[in-house]
């Protein structure tokens, strides 16, 4: 990972990836550091963490179909697992 992204990249990366490994749910993440949040337009109905400016990890719930409410949102509290999809810069 260091000689692909870098020291700083990498140190975010695993950081992100211990959250997303200690959570019960993504609720928990909701408002942990890492920006974690819902994608819209082309990445729509995956998420992402920031990590060093503008690159973001990119993931989905692994859950097929994803477990969506009554108005046409993620369920944060439900999403046990996650799949990562990719490390991009979104912009």
């Amino acid at each position: 990972m260091l000689r692909e992204f870098g020291a700083r990249r990498t140190g975010r990366l695993k950081l992100r990836l211990n959250a997303l490994d200690s959570a019960d749910t993504l609720e928990d993440l909701r408002h942990a550091p890492g920006r974690f949040h819902e994608l819209t337009s082309n990445w729509a109905g995956h998420l992402s963490a920031d990590l060093d400016h503008p690159y973001r990890l990119i993931f989905r719930p692994t859950a097929d179909p994803a477990p969506i409410g009554e108005h046409g949102q993620l369920q944060w509290d439900r999403v046990t697992s996650v799949t990562i999809v990719a490390i991009v810069d979104t912009h």
